[in-house]
């Protein structure tokens, strides 16, 4: 799988976890230069408390554009620290 936003890749992998239709990367797998922390988290009764990352691509911002759980509640401990997409990033099969 392949996460691309603003024609940059952002993560590949060929072992995402997949969650309620969301592909999560193994964090090894980002391309950490396009991301900065974000204030934002949000709370899932089962996943426990996500975290986000805004993406920085020459210039433009997708504020919390990609999420992770850095310490998941047990029912989703496969996903720690793996990073999902969405607001107009592109995952897809490579």
């Amino acid at each position: 799988m392949k996460a691309t936003w603003n024609d940059v890749e952002l993560a590949t992998s060929d072992k995402t976890v997949v969650v309620e239709g969301n592909h999560y990367f193994p964090p090894e797998t980002v391309n950490r230069d396009y991301f900065r922390e974000s204030s934002k988290h949000t709370t899932c009764p089962w996943k426990g408390e996500a975290s986000y990352y805004d993406l920085v691509v020459a210039g433009q911002v997708n504020k919390d554009a990609a999420w992770y759980y850095p310490e998941p509640k047990a029912a989703a401990a496969q996903i720690k620290n793996h990073v999902a997409f969405w607001r107009g990033v592109k995952v897809e099969e490579q």
